[in-house]
């Protein structure tokens, strides 16, 4: 379910022959195969504040856990060299400057999981969980599944804080004439098949989510605006983005 966030070049006729294409398949089969392997483990995290970033990508900050099933997150431990070659055969040469991308991957936390399996943490072991443009890449039943994994693994009282395109935004780009930009948000053949949004929210199709999982207090917030902390660091994309935080009220 976590494929947003391959690094390999976006699946494209335009940019690929058919054989790099099927390189660029078989290269995400094998990293689906990495993290069936992991799908068992287990993170035991130190004593403190337990943030988990879900889905990171390079949106991160210190003290979190990013949990993302990314080939960036499997080698954030390898030697410089092999970082560098990924990074020369992916996209991530188009995103970010090679000192920034190698100061990520060395200065923070990353693991490597699919969160198809849920996630690796104990129950009621978290404080906090941020995800930014994740959710609407899993169908809605993906969807539940994994917010259920966030409420296990949350302590009572313990935030979540999800991040995702607006579907009122995108209703008013329609409305203002601006379809062209409006049905990026459900068709993108630039981006391919893995970046395609699988479904889309407004507050109250989220709210009713998140409260039909066994989250309270569920409210609507502002950019960088919140209880969760980071995230003066953590959001992005105001303009389309729809910020909600809900809490965990029952241990059960």
């Amino acid at each position: 379910m976590d494929f947003e966030h391959t690094p390999f070049p976006k699946v494209s006729n335009r940019y690929h022959t058919r054989r790099d294409l099927k390189m660029k398949l078989a290269a995400l089969k094998f990293v689906k195969l990495l993290t069936r392997l992991k799908r068992y483990q287990k993170i035991i995290p130190s004593t403190g504040t337990v943030k988990v970033n879900i889905g990171s990508d390079f949106t991160v900050a210190g003290g979190w856990i990013n949990i993302d099933s990314s080939v960036y997150a499997l080698i954030s431990g390898f030697p410089d060299f092999i970082k560098r070659l990924v990074y020369q055969s992916s996209d991530s040469h188009l995103r970010l400057e090679e000192k920034e991308y190698l100061n990520i991957l060395k200065n923070h936390t990353f693991v490597f999981h699919n969160v198809e399996y849920g996630l690796p943490f104990l129950s009621d072991s978290v404080h906090y969980i941020y995800s930014s443009h994740f959710l609407e890449h899993l169908y809605k039943d993906d969807a539940k599944k994994l917010l259920n994994e966030a409420y296990r693994v949350l302590k009572p009282g313990g935030k979540m804080r999800l991040c995702v395109p607006d579907l009122d935004y995108v209703l008013s780009l329609f409305q203002k004439g601006d379809s062209e930009r409006a049905l990026t948000f459900f068709f993108d053949d630039k981006k391919g098949y893995f970046y395609t949004h699988k479904y889309m929210y407004d507050f109250e199709l989220l709210r009713a989510l998140l409260n039909e999982v066994g989250f309270g207090h569920v409210i609507r917030c502002s950019y960088k605006t919140g209880e969760v902390p980071d995230i003066e660091m953590l959001d992005n994309k105001p303009d389309e983005t729809l910020y909600v935080e809900a809490t965990k009220t029952n241990n059960v």
